[in-house]
């Protein structure tokens, strides 16, 4: 327990670090001149195939299988992520689907398609004294099925707003950029296991590198484009008030759905935790592959930073919690 302020004292300056991007972004943005002395897109692209090398890498396949058995929890943390946050979105499309907020809709739906977060959801199950193994489980499979569910489910969006090349273009910058680095992560796990038990720290940095510059190439080119001109205040209220809904949401529905299966007390704290976490990583990630406009990058990079932030702060202050309740439990 002594080693988990250490935990949230570093996500805590990763999120204000995250502001800092902001903030320089809007004094000191990156011009398309700089690329002369420092391509930071192509620094970023490279960036993400070693993220996700790195997450092949550290992919132990024989705790995956390990934890099969316990299919019930594995299916309703999956179908919670991959299912019900994508349809509670789905819900208010026809109220908005000819509207003016037809954008800010399909950002929050970005939000819903996405993945589980993966160190953050394993931290917060060991706190609240959950099942560590099958959050380790579905932490690790949530990105693998997110690889197909996320780009499906938002190819039904994006499509009419893509020619069939760029579609063709997004699938082979998954391939390349996603899958191909995956595969040969799992391949070279063997080799590189003591490499990466050695550095998992330095590895964790690298991670966060990526996203904070992508956070700042997306806001430099939203300020120089001057975007956010045209975005109302009301904008980021609505944004950060679905997201919050949307947690509390699926949270409660997932706790209901685990009680009702009668599972036990650290196999609901599991199916809570991972079922409503999403990854920043992801969502940087997939935001540059999917073919979504530059105009409209930073527009839904917004909901997952809100959603990220909150799920750190608040479901950090519940798995402590639930941890005291738990110690009375079973001391």
């Amino acid at each position: 327990m002594k080693l988990m302020p250490k935990i949230f004292n570093k996500q805590n300056i990763f999120l204000l670090l995250l502001i800092v991007m902001v903030m320089m972004a809007k004094f000191l943005p990156f011009q398309e001149s700089y690329n002369t002395y420092f391509n930071l897109s192509a620094f970023i692209d490279w960036g993400i195939a070693g993220i996700f090398l790195l997450y092949g890498l550290k992919l132990n396949l024989k705790e995956v299988v390990k934890d099969v058995s316990n299919w019930k929890l594995h299916l309703l943390i999956q179908s919670g992520t991959f299912i019900l946050f994508p349809l509670l979105v789905l819900v208010f499309y026809p109220f908005i689907k000819d509207t003016q907020y037809y954008n800010i809709w399909l950002s929050v739906f970005f939000l819903g398609s996405l993945p589980s977060t993966v160190s953050s959801s394993v931290v917060m199950v060991s706190i609240a004294k959950g099942n560590v193994t099958s959050a380790i489980f579905n932490a690790s499979i949530s990105g693998l099925i997110g690889i197909i569910m996320t780009p499906l489910l938002m190819s039904f969006f994006l499509v009419s707003n893509s020619s069939s090349g760029n579609q063709t273009e997004i699938i082979e910058q998954l391939l390349i950029k996603v899958l191909l680095p995956i595969i040969l992560g799992v391949l070279l796990n063997p080799l590189f296991k003591k490499w990466l038990t050695k550095y998992s720290n330095i590895i964790a940095e690298f991670d966060r590198l990526i996203i904070l510059l992508i956070v700042y190439e997306s806001f430099s080119s939203a300020f120089i484009e001057n975007i956010f001109v045209s975005v109302p205040s009301i904008v980021f209220v609505v944004l950060a008030f679905s997201v919050v809904f949307l947690f509390f949401t699926v949270y409660h529905i997932l706790k209901f759905l685990a009680e009702r299966l009668n599972f036990n007390t650290k196999d609901v704290i599991t199916t809570t935790f991972c079922g409503s976490k999403k990854s920043l990583v992801h969502g940087s990630l997939f935001l540059l592959v999917l073919g979504i406009p530059d105009e409209q990058k930073v527009l839904f990079l917004l909901p997952v930073m809100i959603y990220h932030s909150f799920q750190l702060f608040y479901v950090s202050w519940l798995a402590n919690k639930i941890a005291k309740r738990m110690e009375i439990i079973e001391p």
